[in-house]
């Protein structure tokens, strides 16, 4: 068979692998008439690669480079001469074409290509792959050699093609192959991929280069020949390989990278949602908040749901914040009230349905705001309630009088609701003198109504100051109202002692007249001296006056008190003359020596008095509640096992006993009583008035009121400020280091709520007791206590000389002792040159503005914190400062100075204020105490 017939026949072995061989392009035809001026191009062409190839040598193989003997992909031997003349006619063609379509200036890639690959005859390659049409091929296609489907025809001259496997077209895939190009490793479906065929399997991913860099031109790989198709294709590989490489990389770079993200966006998104719904549960709550608070009176919010109210100050800042109508149910719904329930003193009115009616007022006092509040129950067992923060910016409460646990500040103290009555501070809750008085020291004040029957709670532990209107069967059970009523009043102002003087600003000079300032000034410099009480009246005589008052004529003059003995029974209101048969005689000796004497006396009158049978004749006695008005109500007082009481309510009762205090006076010559009052709790516990008492404590002060004429130095109880020249005494006092701190105590608390005249227990104790007592004082009739330690006597003394009025019991006699009475004397010119004269001084503004003489420290500077904690120090009016000792054993102390220049009463130096001074050095027979210099001093 000729070469032409070979190469024309379809299964001639020439023509069939002339078809296995691939074609990077197809050929351009139809352009013979430029062959002569692309020959030119092409010889230039050449001509320039050579000299590039001179002047850049070739670069190592791949397999060379990295130290490995690649196989041989194709081994080709040596064809026949004519299928080799064929072949390069047919490379010559293409190169022609190639050079005319691309142009001589491009440059191939000089890339190392694998070990073998010059062998490979890629022209033969080529010429099969032209004459094969290009199909679909999958990645996963296993490639068959193009050899061995050349040599199952026979041709004249047998051909050997020793190759290794190389791809071919495979059209048929087995349905794993389908399966594993069904999708990607994301799930998402492949796209058919034309496989080269000079690619293998791994680097399938990788389209080949249209364009390589060759020395100093650039081909595409229609461009090779034998050598340069071969370096081409071994380049793609190459660089197939590490662009795989780098995809694979950037894969599991970019497979992290978007694991990070998408953990962050997850955490972002948590945050996000969370951040969202407490914005939307702020926005809600506070909407709703600010819709239904309504602003009263400029100053004043009130959320009428949750009943939260707010008062703010001139600057619009928060001073107090209170919970009103606790006892109210948290879903009941308020409106206004109707227009018969409204006040026309232009008060809010704002009603719960069946269950409360509030209504609220204001009045402006310029500097001060006042705000009324009052509570009605609408249904039985309703209690109003409100509650208010215990303290707040370093705040206290101070006012109520003395406590159980005898704490300088309410804020201090922790108990249930108890009411608020006089009695006795060792059993009940609050002590012999109460006013409804309360101010913080941020600037609010709180007055209560008297005919409210009011019950106090504090609750350290829920930070809670609450008021409670509570009827009982004792203390409120006159029941004003059919049902409780809460009735109180808020006044603010920025500074706390303004606020004070607002409070409690009363003229006291009112109705004075010369003899009572004179009696007044007679308390202020002279001592009282108490007649020393005895269990027994029969110990009580007319020497045992006078003795004393000798005695104490070497301390000075003053009122001599002869306590209830000086009758027989209580209540006679007569001398008793077995005991005192010229009573007269003594009284006069005593007022020629420059002594008043003064007469104790009592509401109460013993079943064993005569008066008592007279008193039941005209009841005028107290009677038993539920029963005829004949039947008296009993009690027991001091050495009195059973006693009446006179009903002060009834207009007889006064002027009988008033008719019987004058006839005193006129026969024996006294000049003034101390009302022995006793508490509320002394009160027969069914008691019954002719007419109804607000509350026990106005038993009291009807009483006191109805005696001024009479002349009172002192009564034991009050709820009201008595009428000067009257001095309020503290409660009885036991005669150990604790009384005396009790005897503070009761002086600064008093001064508070607004008793600037305070007359303390006598100096040394008014009693001795060991145990603690189960019942009040007044059950018993205790005496004077022993002579009490020399050092608690004189610490006793020290504090009393500065207080406002001084009692002796025990005389500093009675020790002899040079330590003592060197001490005593002391003493007493202390008060007469440097207290009694500030005393003086500041007596018009306590009788103008309610400032106590002896006064805490905070009253100095309200705007001092450390002012408002020092419990043990106190301030005779506002330029000197004492700091007793109050503790056994102690000759040192720390000291608190307010903000100033004050000279030291001991060794006369000066101390600047406004710090505090440790380790205090104060002798026994010191104490220490500091006078304010002027501003300008220098220090």
């Amino acid at each position: 068979m000729s070469q032409e017939a070979a190469l024309s026949s379809p299964s001639s072995p020439l023509l069939l692998a002339a078809q296995a061989l691939p074609y990077a392009d197809e050929p351009v035809e139809g352009e013979d008439e430029l062959e002569e001026k692309d020959k030119e191009k092409e010889e230039k062409a050449e001509r320039r690669q050579r000299e590039c190839e001179q002047e850049q040598p070739r670069k190592q193989s791949l397999g060379q480079r990295r130290n490995v003997e690649l196989p041989e992909l194709y081994v080709v031997n040596e064809l026949p001469e004519e299928l080799s003349s064929e072949l390069d006619t047919m490379r010559e063609r293409d190169r022609d074409r190639d050079i005319k379509h691309f142009g001589p200036g491009l440059r191939r890639n000089s890339i190392s290509l694998p070990q073998g690959i010059n062998s490979l005859d890629l022209e033969a390659l080529r010429l099969r792959h032209q004459m094969l049409a290009q199909e679909s091929l999958n990645e996963e296609s296993q490639a068959e050699s193009i050899v061995d489907d050349a040599s199952a025809s026979s041709i004249g001259t047998p051909t050997t093609i020793s190759a290794l496997p190389i791809p071919h077209a495979n059209p048929h895939h087995s349905k794993e192959e389908e399966d594993d190009d069904s999708s990607d490793e994301f799930g998402n479906a492949k796209k058919p991929v034309h496989k080269d065929r000079f690619r293998s399997r791994r680097r399938a991913s990788i389209a080949p280069l249209p364009a390589l860099r060759l020395n100093s031109r650039e081909m595409l790989a229609s461009d090779f020949d034998t050598h340069s198709l071969a370096s081409n294709q071994a380049s793609i590989t190459s660089v197939n390989s590490l662009a795989s490489l780098l995809r694979e990389k950037m894969q599991l770079i970019r497979k992290k990278k978007r694991e990070t993200k998408d953990y962050k966006i997850k955490i972002f998104v948590i945050m996000m949602f969370f951040i969202i719904i407490f914005l939307i549960g702020y926005a809600y709550v506070a909407y709703h908040h600010q819709v239904l608070t309504r602003s009263y009176f400029q100053k004043l919010k009130f959320n009428s749901k949750d009943r939260i109210f707010r008062i703010l100050s001139h600057e619009d800042k928060e001073v107090i914040m209170g919970h009103l109508g606790v006892t109210l149910d948290s879903d009941t719904a308020p409106f206004h009230c109707l227009e018969n329930q409204r006040r026309a003193d232009g008060s809010v009115c704002i009603e719960w349905n069946g269950i409360a009616r509030l209504h609220l007022n204001f009045e402006d006092k310029q500097v001060f705001r006042c705000y009324t509040l009052q509570w009605q129950a609408l249904r039985p067992g309703l209690l109003p309630t409100d509650c208010y923060e215990l303290k707040r910016d370093n705040g206290l409460w101070f006012g109520g009088g003395i406590t159980k646990g005898q704490e300088w500040s309410l804020s201090y103290a922790n108990f249930d609701f108890k009411p608020y009555a006089s009695g006795d501070h060792k059993v009940h809750q609050f002590g012999n003198a109460v006013k409804r008085y309360f101010i913080n020291s941020i600037g609010v004040a709180m007055q209560v109504s008297e005919r409210t029957p009011l019950q106090l709670g504090i609750n350290r532990t829920e930070n809670q100051f609450c008021l409670r209107a509570a009827n009982d069967d004792f203390t409120f059970v006159n029941r004003l109202t059919p049902l409780p009523q809460l009735d109180y009043k808020i006044c603010t102002t920025e500074d706390m002692r303004s606020l004070h003087m607002l409070m409690t600003q009363q003229s006291l000079w009112d109705g004075l007249t010369e003899q009572d300032i004179s009696e007044l000034h007679s308390l202020l410099e002279e001592p009282v001296w108490r007649i020393p009480n005895q269990e027994q009246r029969d110990h009580l005589n007319e020497s045992v006056i006078c003795d004393y008052s000798e005695n104490a004529i070497a301390m000075g003059l003053g009122h001599i008190v002869i306590n209830e003995f000086w009758q027989e029974n209580i209540g006679d209101f007569t001398v008793d003359r077995a005991r005192f048969p010229t009573l007269k005689d003594t009284i006069d000796v005593l007022h020629r020596r420059g002594f008043k004497v003064v007469f104790t006396i009592q509401p109460f009158i013993s079943t064993d008095s005569p008066n008592f049978k007279d008193a039941v004749a005209h009841k005028l006695l107290i009677y038993e509640r539920y029963s005829e008005r004949s039947i008296p109500a009993l009690t027991r007082y001091k050495s009195s096992s059973s006693a009446g009481v006179l009903d002060i309510t009834n207009n007889a009762s006064v002027p009988w006993l008033l008719e019987k205090l004058q006839r005193l006076k006129d026969e024996y010559g006294v000049k003034s009583f101390y009302l022995d009052l006793g508490t509320g709790y002394n009160l027969p516990h069914y008691y019954q008035c002719r007419q109804p008492l607000d509350n026990p404590d106005m038993y009291a002060r009807m009483l006191t009121s109805s005696l001024e004429s009479a002349g009172l130095m002192a009564v034991s109880t009050a709820s009201v400020v008595p009428k000067p020249p009257t001095f309020l005494s503290t409660p009885p006092a036991n005669a150990t280091w604790a009384g005396l701190r009790e005897t503070l105590a009761a002086v600064l608390n008093y001064g508070v709520i607004g008793y600037p005249f305070v007359l303390a227990g006598a100096i040394g104790g008014d009693f001795l007791l060991e145990r603690p007592l189960t019942k009040m004082i007044s059950f018993y009739s205790l005496g004077q206590p022993p002579l009490p330690d020399a050092e608690l006597f004189i610490r006793w003394l020290q504090l009393a000389t500065f207080l406002p009025a001084m009692q002796f019991s025990h005389l500093p006699d009675e020790y002899h002792s040079e330590l003592v009475t060197r001490v005593a004397q002391e003493l007493k010119e202390v008060r007469q040159t440097v207290v009694i004269a500030l005393l003086k001084k500041y007596l018009s503004p306590s009788m103008n503005e309610g400032l106590p003489l002896v006064r805490p420290l905070w009253m100095l500077d309200p705007h001092d914190p450390a002012c408002l904690i020092v419990s043990d120090e106190f301030s005779v009016g506002e330029e000197l400062i004492v700091a007793p000792i109050l503790d056994a054993g102690l000759e040192e102390r720390e000291v608190y100075l307010p903000q100033g220049v004050w000279k030291d009463g001991i060794d006369g130096s000066l101390r600047k204020g406004s710090r505090w001074m440790h380790g205090y050095r104060v002798p026994k027979d010191k104490i220490a105490y500091f006078r304010k210099m002027p501003d300008n001093t220098r220090f």
